[in-house]
């Protein structure tokens, strides 16, 4: 989609995919995480998880959607919401990195938030 924009982009455009699919596909790991997690049987323990699940992929949603659009571009936003995806990720990956020795689905849910995590580094170094 990014290629049939008509106009310039002020951004490495395969740095910018990589991150926009980066964002989609943890936002879809983080959410179905926390629906997992609320069907185990330890749901008591995996509240912290669940909170940062659902935070991530609310964070992930709005960067994705707001990296999608360019006309009238604000750099300022884009950072803004990068640099909160990259806590969010962080924090999420490291409390179901906490669980993923015995959920599964913690542990791709981790891998996911580790890298859009750096997916969104790489986009804000790309973009000084």
């Amino acid at each position: 989609m990014l290629e049939t924009y008509p106009k310039s982009i002020n951004l490495d455009r395969q740095k910018l995919a990589a991150a926009i699919d980066a964002l989609i596909a943890c936002g879809g790991a983080c959410t179905a995480c926390a629906d997992a997690c609320l069907s185990e049987d330890t749901v008591g323990e995996l509240t912290k998880c669940i909170r940062t699940n659902l935070d991530c992929a609310d964070v992930c949603a709005a960067t994705a959607r707001v990296l999608s659009r360019h006309t009238g571009y604000d750099a300022n936003l884009s950072r803004a919401l990068l640099e909160a995806c990259v806590t969010a990720c962080k924090s999420c990956g490291d409390e179901c990195g906490r669980h993923a020795g015995h959920h599964e689905h913690c542990r791709i849910c981790a891998d996911a938030c580790r890298s859009c995590e750096q997916a969104c580094r790489d986009l804000l170094t790309a973009m000084g």
